[in-house]
């Protein structure tokens, strides 16, 4: 059998407009990070998570998710964080990308038995 090359059957699925919850662990993105850089850090690894997981290079964080990373300081970063990404077109025509990860804060009461959810859209 001859192997199948990777880009054979790929279908635009970077095209489709797509929402999904996931549960992101914080605490071992951070680790090791000094205490004045930790909140940065993290809003900086959730753009690296959303944009892996999207495949967009344009990400925008909601500011209710902001506000929650920095709730307890630059240093308190929640453990694990609940988040919805939502790959959207761009409406600017004039931008180099057709499309855009929005990422929200969803808050939750327990992270136990959590996963992956695809949400259909509103």
């Amino acid at each position: 059998m001859a192997p199948t090359k990777k880009g054979d059957k790929k279908k635009s699925a970077m095209n489709e407009v797509v929402t999904r919850e996931y549960t992101i662990n914080m605490h071992k993105r951070i680790h090791g990070t000094g205490f004045k850089k930790r909140a940065p850090k993290a809003i900086k690894e959730i753009r690296k998570f959303a944009a892996m997981t999207m495949g967009t290079k344009d990400v925008r964080i909601d500011s209710r998710l902001n506000k929650h990373v920095w709730s307890s300081g630059i240093r308190n970063v929640p453990y694990r964080l609940r988040v919805r990404l939502s790959r959207k077109r761009n409406e600017d025509e004039d931008s180099a990308e057709k499309l855009y990860t929005l990422v929200t804060y969803v808050p939750v009461a327990s992270f136990k038995g959590l996963m992956t959810v695809n949400v259909d859209a509103e």
